[in-house]
């Protein structure tokens, strides 16, 4: 398939710039992929669509501020993207304002404290070695650092209260540069409210970094490759899953970081293996789910793995025709838009 086949025109005033308040206050999308039924609703009705003894999977990955602001010793400004440790005082990051090609020992200025020496270059990404390591380093990292703001973000009042609230309320486990969006809906009564209907809640954890967001740049997307992002999926979780799949019971993914992971990890007999590591899968139409049965998931930007795999899961037709339908009737879209459930 080409990229252009994932195009579409958004107006700019649906691009939403905050979130719901209450979080579960936003809009829900309700997507019956084989009756082909459209039901519109609030995500706070999200459980009364979920059945006893179904499994909520959820990414309890936590954002990191990620974003570094820092001075050459010429004076120049430099900001970087961290993107995931690889050292106890190294990060591969994303650098802004300095040529990939120049040479890999230019020296960074982010505080008093921290400073770091670029010591690696990739193709689109440098590895930096911090002088602080471990604790120190993140302790520092927190107290300076911007959490990334998608760019279609305009608002400066939002972009300042971002490093605060974007969060999932069962965020955890720091890694990742960006939050998994999808499960920003949810509001700690809703939880409960979905575990009090007999569904069942696990969590498994994806480290969002590049390999979620980065353009896709060939015009034939089979030849995109993903970044691998960093996962876990314990023995417990692993069994749960099983267990649930086993009996008949629907496992509901939320968000397209719990989807790759559940589908990376399904051996050939539908089987969930626990296992902490990476993955890039790319997930684009044309896929075989072989474990998830329904998707939480928002409305995302053109031309991105995300739209691609949703496409996939719903096939390209069904989500054409949603979107068509979620602009006709004013969904908001992206990060701190509304949210569709397919089922």
């Amino acid at each position: 398939m080409k990229l252009q086949d994932f195009d579409f025109n958004l107006p700019q005033n649906l691009i939403a710039q905050e979130q719901a308040s209450p979080r579960d206050a936003c809009r829900l999308m309700v997507v019956d992929r084989n009756k082909k039924v459209i039901k519109h609703d609030k995500f706070y009705n999200i459980y009364k669509y979920l059945e006893p003894g179904d499994v909520l999977v959820l990414n309890n990955s936590k954002v990191i501020p990620a974003r570094l602001w820092g001075k050459k010793i010429s004076g120049g400004k430099v900001e970087i993207l961290l993107l995931r440790q690889v050292g106890k005082d190294c990060w591969e990051c994303l650098v802004g304002s300095v040529p990939l090609t120049k040479q890999t020992d230019l020296e960074i200025f982010f505080s008093k404290k921290l400073r770091g020496t670029i010591i690696e270059r990739k193709t689109d990404t440098a590895v930096i070695k911090f002088n602080l390591l471990g604790e120190k380093l993140t302790k520092e990292i927190f107290r300076i650092g911007e959490a990334p703001t998608p760019p279609y973000i305009k608002s400066k009042s939002e972009k300042l209260k971002v490093k605060s609230w974007y969060q999932t309320v069962y965020a955890k486990y720091f890694g990742s540069v960006a939050a998994p969006t999808a499960g920003m809906h949810f509001t700690k009564r809703l939880l409960q409210k979905i575990e009090k209907r007999g569904v069942k809640i696990e969590y498994i954890t994806l480290h969002v970094g590049l390999g979620t967001f980065q353009p896709v740049k060939e015009e034939d997307i089979a030849k995109h490759k993903m970044h691998s992002e960093f996962f876990e999926l314990n023995e417990k979780t692993a069994d749960a899953l099983n267990k649930a799949k086993k009996s008949g019971k629907k496992i509901v993914a939320c968000g397209t970081t719990s989807t790759r992971v559940l589908e990376c990890l399904t051996d050939k007999n539908g089987v969930i293996k626990p296992k902490n590591g990476s993955t890039d899968i790319f997930i684009y139409p044309g896929y075989k789910f072989k474990f998830v049965d329904h998707l939480i998931t928002n409305f995302h930007t053109p031309k991105s793995t995300l739209l691609m795999l949703v496409s996939a899961f719903a096939d390209k037709k069904t989500i054409d025709n949603t979107y068509k339908l979620a602009i006709k009737k004013k969904y908001h879209f992206y990060s701190f838009g509304d949210a569709m459930l397919i089922l």
